[in-house]
């Protein structure tokens, strides 16, 4: 292709069957990876076929433009962002081609995620041997760029271990296929002789010696694979096209046994005992990681006595054989204690502290950032356990502090630590110069498996020789003459402080939200965001709620990562100049639905509902706010009013016409319908009697404002099952409400009165130490949560966040007047299909739920994902199409696939939206419960 104008990305755009962005928002967007850089590309490319790519790629030549590829944005080490054209492979390019099940190879495109592969090869009893944490959004070209290993490597290798072809375009734009023995480039003979002596004595020393690159693989001892050699490149030589790779067959059982040790380094000293028993796995963590985990999902699974552990996972032609493996491997090991682990579920439980691990690490025990950089280094495993010891020594006299674990079996140890990127560049340069001179001493790796990248690339010369580094530079000149291809990684690299994004991040303090766990400072919050990318998941396979809207869209705009980054640059305000008021920040945010799913599922803990929240109140601060946060941003106002005319609001609304007409003006989607308006609310139809005290123990029930309104029958429920469950029932004095749709849009200041208004009425409730249930889980939710974020320096709002309880908790609280008392009704006849609601399973978890329904003989099948809607969200003009789209990645496929079974949705937005767009009526866990009560107590 000849470029035959002065904008090459404009003629692009013309030539290519995918994208190309050059937005602003877009740029942010891409402007980190997983690591601590930020470099700012010109333009985010999403090439729909190979010969986009190539095309591409000449224009960069020409041009001199530089090319960085890039899959799930997960690089830990700045090897994914880059300041030319980004080409982003996810999107487009991201199918199995093939899988041949008699050879074992599949044959796959670059933007293939990990774990949509294994579930590809395991229809055939196959899997990609290589699993890293990241496996559910880490793409398979990602995973070739960084010879990407996992856990399990110690049994099936390295990335390079199982490629068998590559299909590449250099930076010529040139089409090369490579793999053993095929040689393209005919320099690479002289290279490789010239260079004989220091491949053989400084290269392939150990397994997981990933720095640099593998020339090894290019001696004729080990075949002349250039497929192998162009692995761990990290983009630098050539552009991947498509890869052939080995699979390796599914193990028929597993069994998993803990080891536990006084420290991680005597665990680190058992390693070399165990490898000749053939684990599968060998993978450490210490008390200071599970301890975080413990912290972040309120319990793990008990874990034999020590201050580390090593998870050993075993394999065995059934289940017994895996069990009298992980027994030998108990018995030969020298821990203080050990505990065998036959049963799946409790030890996927436990794998789950590992895979947690990279983004929970981002914080210290004290709660301080931690940060990569010096995250994967690796040694020979021999030499593990002193190396351990050393680099302890070494963070002590660097005063810096932070998480282990890893994959000792390959001597590769993970760590994050508080190190001063912020404050101090020059400490962090000597800290890992010094951590770069200890590993070289023990013959080890400045990475075992995240690649070089701009983190480590200025360290080279301190782990190999100039000689060695002149072979760098000879092969990346070979496939890259131009020095288009991700630029200052590996040859030449750039500074290790340059580009460092936390510097680039003022302070920012927050006015409407506290954000208590970051000190009110919105950019501490932000950069809570180290990209690790599990917002990218999908949640079908990763079983979570986070990022509804990504997972409708495939788009990194509406990633939890995504908007994280555009709001780091709108507070960095060198790319996004506008600050609250930024084109870039509303679009960015629009679609989020304040599902608060992230603030759970996110292991870094970002809280986007509670960012977007704070960012709506500064933006409108004062200012006339859009049509929507007048009407549904404030309806609970205009549902008191309407309560009295309900029975003619509802005569007038199933006159069509008008309701869409009543939607347009209340700047909502005109295909929505307005739910119907109960004819008399609760507190309407409640008597007197029914809070006369019969000196029983008393529950407070938090009537919120949609259930009063619309579903009174809910309410009504709830009280006969906690009747029946002997308890006297009270409420507050009169109609309260939390604020929470003021919350969602940002509206602050009213929320916070409104919030004080009903710490006023509970608080006779709280001095009376009466439990308070709520029914609605969004409204619970903000009494749980939100209240103390809104009012921190009330005392009330701590001691409500601590007896709000949803009903399944209340009625199972070993600490209730009636604990195990009460015996729930049979709910043998009970086939449903569950819609947890969002903020249900962010704040408080569905798990007690779950459990008085599945032990009293429910038949259950839950529904992992957002309805959709999410309150005002769904409703608002412009977000009817992505409502939808959301609901059908697990609402409405549940609902058509169970016709037969009941729905229960607590809340009342899943109700309305599984009415709306699959015909079926939803009902509230109280009403299941009290529709089985004895007569008397109904």
């Amino acid at each position: 292709m000849t470029l035959t104008t002065a904008d090459p990305i404009a003629e692009l755009a013309d030539i290519i069957v995918g994208e190309v962005d050059t937005s602003t928002r877009r740029r942010a967007e891409y402007s980190s990876d997983a690591s601590n850089y930020r470099v700012v590309p010109e333009a985010v490319f999403f090439p729909a076929c190979e010969e986009d790519v190539v095309a591409i790629v000449r224009a960069a030549a020409r041009t001199g433009t530089p090319i960085t590829a890039r899959g799930a944005g997960t690089s830990v080490a700045g090897n994914a962002i880059g300041p030319g054209w980004v080409l982003d492979f996810s999107r487009h390019l991201n199918a199995v081609l093939e899988i041949d099940p008699d050879r074992r190879v599949a044959r796959v495109q670059p933007g293939v995620v990990l774990t949509d592969l294994q579930r590809a090869a395991s229809a055939h009893g196959l899997r990609f041997g290589p699993d890293p944490s990241t496996q559910s959004r880490c793409t398979i070209g990602g995973m070739i760029g960084n010879n990407a290993c996992g856990p399990r490597a110690v049994q099936w290798g390295r990335t390079v271990d199982n490629v068998v072809a590559l299909r590449m375009v250099d930076g010529t734009g040139r089409v090369v296929e490579a793999s053993a023995g095929f040689d393209p480039y005919p320099q690479l003979d002289d290279l490789v002789r010239r260079n004989l002596a220091v491949i053989r004595t400084e290269f392939g020393r150990f397994g997981r010696q990933v720095s640099g690159y593998s020339l090894e693989h290019l001696l004729p001892e080990n075949g002349r694979d250039l497929a192998k050699a162009l692995v761990g490149t990290e983009g630098t030589c050539a552009v991947l096209l498509e890869a052939t790779i080995s699979l390796v067959p599914l193990p028929a059982a597993t069994a998993l046994v803990v080891l536990g040790y006084e420290d991680m380094p005597s665990a680190a000293d058992d390693v070399t005992a165990l490898l000749p028993l053939k684990p599968l796995a060998i993978e450490s963590m210490d008390r200071h990681l599970v301890e975080v985990v413990e912290r972040h999902h309120g319990h793990v699974p008990a874990l034999p006595g020590g201050g580390a552990w090593l998870f050993v996972e075993t394999a065995g032609v059934d289940a017994g054989d895996a069990l009298t493996a992980a027994e030998a491997i108990a018995a030969a090991a020298s821990a203080v204690d050990a505990r065998v682990v036959p049963h799946a579920d409790e030890a996927r439980a436990l794998w789950r502290i590992r895979e947690d691990g990279v983004g929970l690490a981002g914080r210290t025990p004290d709660g301080e950032p931690a940060w990569p950089g010096w995250e994967d280094a690796a040694v020979p495993p021999a030499r593990l356990g002193t190396y351990l010891r050393e680099f302890e020594e070494l963070k002590l006299r660097h005063g810096v502090h932070g998480l282990s674990y890893g994959h000792v079996g390959d001597g590769c140890i993970h760590t994050r630590l508080d190190l001063p990127i912020a404050d101090a560049p020059d400490r962090f340069r000597r800290f890992l110069e010094d951590a770069a001179d200890l590993v070289a001493r023990h013959g080890g790796s400045l990475s075992g498996e995240h690649g070089d990248g701009r983190a480590r690339g200025e360290l080279l010369p301190r782990m190999y020789s100039p000689a060695a580094l002149r072979a760098f530079a000879d092969l990346k000149a070979i496939f890259d003459p131009h020095g288009i291809l991700n630029p200052g990684v590996v040859v030449d690299p750039a500074p290790l402080t340059d580009d460092l994004r936390i510097p680039a991040a003022p302070a920012l303090r927050t006015t409407g939200l506290a954000l208590l766990h970051d000190r009110g400072d919105l950019s501490r919050a932000v950069h809570r965001c180290v990209g690790v990318g599990k917002c990218r998941a999908d949640n079908a396979a990763a079983g979570g709620f986070m990022c509804p809207s990504y997972q409708a869209t495939r788009d990194e705009k509406d990633s939890t990562r995504g908007r994280a980054r555009v709001l780091q640059e709108m507070i960095n305000g060198a790319l996004i100049t506008d600050g609250w008021r930024s084109a870039e920040v509303a679009e960015s945010l629009d679609l989020c639905l304040s599902c608060k799913a992230c603030g759970t599922d996110c292991p870094a803990g970002v809280d986007m509902a509670a960012y977007k929240s704070e960012v709506l109140h500064r933006r409108y601060h004062g200012r006339v706010r859009p049509l929507s946060h007048y009407t549904l941003g404030r309806l609970p106002r205009w549902l008191r009013l309407a309560a009295p005319f309900a029975g003619l609001i509802n005569a007038l609304l199933a006159f069509r016409p008008l309701t869409r007409l009543g939607l347009v003006l209340a700047g909502a989607d005109p295909r929505r319908r307005i739910p119907a308006l109960a004819r008399r609310t609760f507190r309407a139809s409640r008597s007197r009697s029914a809070a006369v005290n019969r000196g029983r123990p008393e529950v407070a029930l938090w009537i919120d404002t949609f259930t009063n309104s619309f579903s009174p029958e809910v309410a009504r429920a709830a009280v006969a099952v906690l009747d029946d469950a002997g308890y006297d029932v009270v409420v507050t004095e009169r109609q309260e409400c939390c604020g929470l749709t003021w919350i969602s849009t940002g509206q602050l200041d009213a929320a916070k009165r409104m919030l004080r208004s009903s710490l006023n009425a509970l608080e006779p409730f709280l001095d009376a130490g009466t439990p308070i249930v709520g029914l609605e889980p969004s409204c619970t939710a903000v009494l749980r949560s939100d209240v103390t974020e809104l009012l921190p320096d009330d005392p009330r709002s701590a001691r409500v966040a601590r007896s709000v309880r949803t009903l399944a908790e209340f009625l199972q609280d070993p600490a209730a007047p009636h604990a195990g008392a009460w015996t729930p009704p049979p709910l043998d006849d009970v086939e449903a299909v569950v819609q947890p609601h969002c903020h249900h399973h962010a704040v408080m978890g569905w798990s007690a739920d779950e459990r008085l329904l599945v032990s009293n003989g429910a038949r259950i099948e839950k529904i992992s994902g957002c309805c959709g809607l999410a309150g005002n969200f769904g409703m608002e003009r412009g977000h009817y199409e992505v409502s939808v789209a959301v609901a059908e990645n697990s609402l409405l496929p549940a609902l058509r696939g169970q016709p037969d079974r009941e729905l229960i949705a607590d809340g009342f937005s899943c109700r309305t939206q599984a009415d709306h767009l699959a015909g079926r009526t939803g009902r509230h866990l109280a009403e299941i419960l009290a529709e089985r009560l004895p007569r008397r107590s109904r």
